[in-house]
């Protein structure tokens, strides 16, 4: 089902239908607790500063603290690098993309000989990207593809096509779509316009979906099937998510039901589950439809336990940490950089080598084999 695709994205903020709230990245929603502690301002020291190492210095720019999943990156790209001897310098922009672009320039005038970055935009980097270039200094997109640039060396990341395939199959799987008479209503999500990933974990979805919504088995009763026009989430936040959810259950479902709601993302998630427990879902008279999502955030996998959110995909980070380390160390050393991709993704400049790692779907009858035997969790963690 891999094709190569190639996604442009909005460069200005999109509108989405009453998205008011908040703008900052995998925002829980406003019933949910924060997924992680408040992030060092912009001034303050590096989150991680060790001794020179023989190896040099290796930059890290990761774009907020607001989720849990990119505190857990960032860690573990330390703990990798600065166990293969390199020093390293790891900052959190708070999806401020200024803030990121000075915390990347920092970084080339520190004299880093890579650079790691997730980034908030990855439209915006390429001025920035033309100075590391010129100084020599080797850059790794983390896994998220930065655009618009020739001064990418390798990006490194889960396979985003398939992690919308594993959505989407939740909900086949949970309709019983091959079987079942039909129709179901749906409503789709989709991540923010200005992440490469949005786009691919979207069509991923919509090759398993768009056949059901073509024969009618699966019907959108909004008629938002757009991206990123209609269905985008900008900054993934779960404030927007629940808002246009306020307004889709309003407007389209006072007479009838949502029987599943393609969610890209957990904190997306909570904040579509936020919604419909507003108007009685979750109850006995009013079971929850289904609903996905993905990166097996802690809040999320309890929700999963407790009945509420359907699924998830896990991405284990510390394999995707450890592969970049690796592939740095193989670049700087001179050897041959591990990839198994050289044609899917393609930046609008180049076809930009890469590393894809494997994803898995994960519901309530796997998250003990998943997520608590791989020792990701234990598993006080994830009870409800």
């Amino acid at each position: 089902m891999k094709k190569l695709l190639t996604v442009a994205f909005m460069a200005g903020a999109l509108v989405v239908a009453a998205c008011g709230g908040s703008t900052a990245t995998t925002a829980p929603a406003a019933t949910e607790a924060p997924a992680a502690t408040e992030a060092p301002a912009a001034t303050e020291a590096p989150a991680e500063s060790v001794a020179p190492a023989a190896g040099g210095l290796v930059g890290i720019a990761m774009p907020t603290k607001s989720s849990a999943r990119w505190i857990a990156d960032g860690d573990n790209l330390v703990k990798s690098l600065q166990a293969a001897g390199y020093e390293t310098d790891l900052q959190y922009a708070e999806d401020d993309i200024p803030t990121q672009l000075n915390q990347v320039e920092n970084m080339i005038t520190k004299g880093a000989k890579a650079l790691v970055i997730a980034a908030i935009d990855g439209t915006t980097l390429a001025d920035t990207l033309q100075k590391a270039a010129d100084a020599g200094i080797k850059v790794f997109a983390y896994d998220r593809l930065i655009r618009e640039s020739p001064n990418v060396d390798y990006y490194a990341a889960f396979d985003n096509f398939d992690v919308g395939v594993a959505q989407a199959g939740s909900i086949v799987d949970s309709l019983d779509l091959e079987n079942a008479a039909g129709p179901f209503n749906i409503e789709l999500f989709a991540g923010s316009p200005d992440d490469n990933n949005a786009g691919f974990f979207f069509n991923g979805a919509m090759s398993v979906l768009q056949p059901y919504i073509d024969s009618g088995k699966l019907v959108v009763q909004s008629g938002e099937t757009k991206f990123p026009e209609q269905v985008g989430t900008l900054r993934w936040s779960g404030d927007a998510a629940q808002a246009r959810m306020d307004n889709i259950l309003a407007s389209k479902y006072a007479d009838g039901r949502v029987d599943a709601v393609l969610s890209p993302y957990d904190g997306i998630s909570r904040g579509i589950i936020a919604s419909l427990k507003q108007v009685g879902y979750y109850t006995p008279d009013k079971p929850g439809p289904v609903v996905t999502g993905q990166d097996a955030e802690l809040p999320s996998v309890k929700s999963i336990l407790a009945g509420e959110q359907t699924s998830t995909v896990f991405k284990d980070t510390r394999t995707l940490a450890a592969k970049v380390a690796e592939m740095v160390d193989q670049l700087l050393s001179g050897k041959t950089v591990d990839v198994n991709d050289t044609e899917t993704y393609e930046n609008g400049v180049k076809v930009v080598p890469s590393y894809l790692l494997p994803v898995v779907s994960v519901t309530k009858d796997n998250v003990t084999k998943e997520l608590v035997d791989t020792g990701y969790y234990t598993a006080e963690e994830v009870q409800p």
